[in-house]
């Protein structure tokens, strides 16, 4: 049976109550404050030391550690666009705000590669979780501006979700079930350009068929708020930022392929020696 008019009224009034009452306010953290070095560092030797403990399970376990987390993921991130909805937009969707960032990646592949046969497809994103996802989470605690708000709930599921981020990268590298081979490093490169090309799809729909404001992998159309690419697409225009973005971005991702690779087979992957198998 459809819901009357009132019934939905009296739902949207509930959860509005709801999500009002939840929404302590706070003083945003300053970055590098106690908060910060404290969450930062304790959450990096946890994430370090439970996926090296974890590194030896079985491939069913690590499917379901990996499906967990996207489960966990999956149901904070709902949580959160029913925050932004109900207390930040008041009654309004934020396009900017859905969740197809860089860093939302993990929540659907966490979900999907564990029932994947192990392969290409399966390599690839778990490559891309370690090269791409592993990165972001740790730089954005380097540049916490986009962790730190002025609400509890933002600034600890914030915080939270890219810690999660590292620990998965760390568990599937220490593991070595991607982004140690030679193959992996393109893999998940297309594969991030792949994504980019859908946000940049994405943004381009929702800004010029619905007239919102959106900029899923900060690709554009309009200008990134990331520092460095922020003045970069002032001085330049967001169309001049965008490739140099996805460039640089590509670079950090193989500087980090390059470290794992050495310290995993103990050699570089352009060189003629061949690694050890894993």
């Amino acid at each position: 049976m459809r819901c009357s008019l009132r019934e939905r009224k009296e739902t949207n009034e509930m959860l509005d109550s709801f999500f009002e009452s939840i929404s302590w306010p706070m003083e945003p953290p300053p970055a590098y404050g106690v908060f910060h070095i404290l969450f930062t560092l304790i959450g990096f030797a946890v994430c370090g030391f439970s996926a090296w403990k974890l590194r030896n399970v079985s491939d069913k376990v690590a499917g379901r550690i990996l499906f967990f987390c996207g489960l966990f993921l999956t149901i904070s991130e709902v949580f959160k666009q029913f925050f932004y909805y109900f207390v930040m937009m008041d009654n309004r969707y934020s396009w900017g705000d859905f969740p197809f960032q860089l860093c939302s990646i993990p929540m659907y592949m966490c979900l999907i590669a564990p029932w994947l046969k192990p392969g290409k497809l399966q390599r690839g994103m778990y490559s891309f979780m370690v090269l791409y996802n592993l990165l972001g989470g740790a730089i954005s605690f380097t540049e916490p501006s986009g962790l730190l708000h002025g609400h509890w709930f933002l600034t600890l599921h914030a915080c939270i979700w890219h810690m999660l981020l590292v620990f998965v990268g760390l568990f599937i590298c220490f593991s070595k079930r991607g982004g140690n081979q030679k193959a992996d490093y393109w893999g998940a490169t297309w594969t991030f350009i792949a994504l980019c090309g859908i946000a940049f799809g994405l943004n381009c729909f929702v800004q010029f068929g619905l007239g919102e404001s959106m900029n899923m992998f900060f690709v554009g159309p309009g200008n990134s708020p990331i520092i460095v690419f922020k003045q970069f697409s002032e001085w330049f225009g967001w169309y001049i930022n965008t490739p140099i973005y996805i460039f640089a971005v590509c670079l950090g991702a193989y500087i980090l392929f390059v470290l794992i690779y050495w310290i995993q087979n103990k050699a570089f992957p352009f060189s003629n020696k061949k690694a050890p198998i894993s």
